[in-house]
């Protein structure tokens, strides 16, 4: 009997976060003894952290009262003052600022890994996390400890707590804020060399922007994403991002189209920043060997070639002598952005990018006779790299010698994100299954800290699953019209609704390697950050067999009357959990 392959791939977004007042505090937390309090673990910090999320009623509230956003750093300042630091502070990290609508983690990763090559100690924050949130604060590229992550939520919350008052509105920060507090406190703890920060939502108002002078700032890929937020044009997204620009600081951008470049620009002339636009890593190839990345996929060899910029620039302001010999310089086009210096990677610069490790970003996992891809793709354009990447993928591997070949979607998306416009990019992949789920692993996660989330109801997440279906249904629908006169054409997509991760696992684990076939699953744009550990196996595949289904073991495909339709989600939880029982 033939064994199922599949691979699957995964997608994240991020939510806003909250807001709040002023007050004045003395400075030196990092001084501070931990307050010892009995059962404080990992999972008590975690859970006392997740009463910070902004219950997702009042974040639509919030969203449709937006204030002044020039208010929000002032009142990130104030709870750093709060906290026992000052921004005077941060200078001592030495920090590189990364923004950028597709791709600013991998470059962040990769400029990371490029600088610990060097013998540096980083630090790196970052966001979403995947499977815990002590992974949005690295050092020298691991997440901090549980132990680690308890002793200074624990130091941070007590200070913040000791310095509210609530008949003032002095709160406490919200999740992302004072997960970037946090982050400040660990690398200024840990004397970290350096620290990569990765922009959260757009650049000018968030909150890791009260750094006054990084050493170096980088600008990734610009695209249409977080429309309530940053506006709904490339060139007001691009204002955004400029906004982490500072006056004296280098900064490099790759190459953008035209109208959001002289946005870019334009933001740096007015304030003296020295803004470079990065040549190809094809220039920096010319005359050595091609440079090898650890993470797959076209598309990011503009993100390394960003990061070897960002971080040789560092390095010279650093007053470090190995940073690559120039190679002949090429002049700039007037009006023009100045181009970045085009040299000759290092060895050790070579080295970095080779072992840049980023889960969950064109990431593949093998699981016996389940392969996943994962991604994190949420723009029409990332979603169009995404399937390049994941055809070509499929093209590399190795065919089964016997038996079938069966293909699967596992989607999500969260948002305001066109998710029919989503869908209709991944329709080339010619998928047979296509399961649409919610971001959590398990529909009870009150065991596991790390996976609550209360900036969404349960209703919002499944009925978002239920516009997911429909809208591949459509697709299907007008692709069945089209291949009806043709007999070779495409068999039946089957689509299957409303269960999370860790069930689809187990679904495929059971069912599809029972089958002779080969199974081969996408996991497209899903911001399912806790369930990676879980979906380690997922798989799409061409079903040439029909499966024989074991009784029990299988959700209920979808074909639905039109008064089941119109099920409310409840109903669609109560039997999700009916299904999730019988196994």
């Amino acid at each position: 009997m033939s064994r199922a392959r599949c691979h699957a791939l995964f997608l994240a977004a991020v939510s806003p976060r909250g807001a709040t007042t002023r007050v004045a505090v003395r400075r030196g937390l990092s001084a501070w003894p931990v307050l010892q309090e009995p059962d404080m673990e990992y999972q008590d910090a975690v859970r006392t952290l997740n009463t910070l999320q902004t219950n997702a009623n009042y974040l639509e509230m919030v969203k449709r009262k937006r204030g002044d956003p020039q208010t929000q750093l002032e009142a990130m300042k104030l709870y750093l003052a709060r906290s026992g630091l000052q921004v005077e502070d941060l200078d001592q990290l030495n920090i590189i600022h990364i923004t950028g609508t597709k791709g600013k983690g991998s470059t962040c990763a990769f400029t990371e890994r490029i600088l610990r090559s060097y013998g540096l100690k980083t630090g790196f924050f970052s966001s979403p996390h995947l499977v815990q949130v002590r992974e949005r604060i690295r050092i020298n590229g691991q997440p901090i400890s549980s132990e680690l992550f308890t002793k200074h939520f624990w130091r941070l919350y007590h200070r913040l707590e000791e310095t509210k008052d609530d008949s003032s509105c002095v709160s406490m920060p919200g999740y992302f804020r004072f997960l970037t507090l946090m982050a400040f406190h660990v690398f200024l703890q840990e004397k970290v060399d350096l620290a990569v920060l990765e922009v959260g939502i757009g650049g000018a108002y968030d909150c890791t922007n009260i750094i006054r002078k990084p050493v170096v700032c980088g600008i990734t890929s610009l695209g249409i994403d977080h429309t309530g937020l940053l506006g709904d044009t490339m060139e007001k997204i691009a204002w955004q991002k400029g906004g982490i620009f500072k006056s004296g600081v280098p900064a490099f951008t790759v190459l953008q189209p035209d109208e959001p470049l002289a946005v870019l620009r334009d933001r740096a002339q007015q304030i003296s920043c020295p803004l470079y636009l990065c040549p190809p890593l094809q220039a920096l190839e010319e005359g050595g060997p091609p440079l090898t990345l650890g993470l797959e996929g076209e598309h990011q060899r503009s993100n390394a070639a960003l990061a070897l910029q960002v971080a040789r620039c560092w390095l010279q302001q650093k007053g470090y002598q190995d940073a690559g010999e120039l190679k002949a310089s090429r002049p700039s086009l007037p009006g023009q952005l100045p181009l970045a210096p085009v040299f000759q990677p290092t060895p050790r610069m070579q080295q970095g990018l080779r072992h840049t490790e980023w889960p969950g970003r064109t990431q593949l996992l093998r699981r016996g006779p389940l392969t996943w891809y994962l991604d994190g793709a949420h723009t029409t354009s990332s979603m169009q790299a995404c399937v390049r990447w994941f055809r070509q993928a499929l093209h590399r591997c190795e065919r089964p010698d016997s038996g079938s070949e069966v293909r699967v979607l596992l989607f999500n998306s969260t948002g305001d994100r066109d998710s029919a416009a989503l869908l209709k990019l991944l329709q080339p992949c010619q998928f047979d299954y296509a399961i649409f789920c919610p971001n959590l692993a398990e529909m009870a996660s009150t065991d596991n800290a790390d996976q609550q989330n209360f900036t969404v109801t349960l209703d919002q997440v499944l009925l978002r699953c239920l516009a997911h279906q429909q809208h591949w249904s459509r697709l299907h629908e007008e692709q069945k019209e089209k291949e009806h006169s043709n007999p070779q054409g495409k068999v039946s997509v089957e689509r299957i609704d409303f269960f999370g991760p860790s069930l689809v696992v187990r679904w495929l684990r059971i069912h599809l390697p029972m089958q002779r076939t080969w199974v081969r699953s996408l996991v497209g744009e899903t911001k399912i950050p806790h369930a990676l550990g879980q979906l380690s196996p997922l798989a799409t595949t061409r079903q040439v067999h029909t499966p024989q289904q074991e009784e029990g073991c299988t959700p209920r495909k979808t074909q639905r009357s039109p008064k089941e339709e119109r099920r409310t989600p409840a109903v669609l939880k109560d039997s999700l959990n009916q299904w999730s029982m019988s196994r």
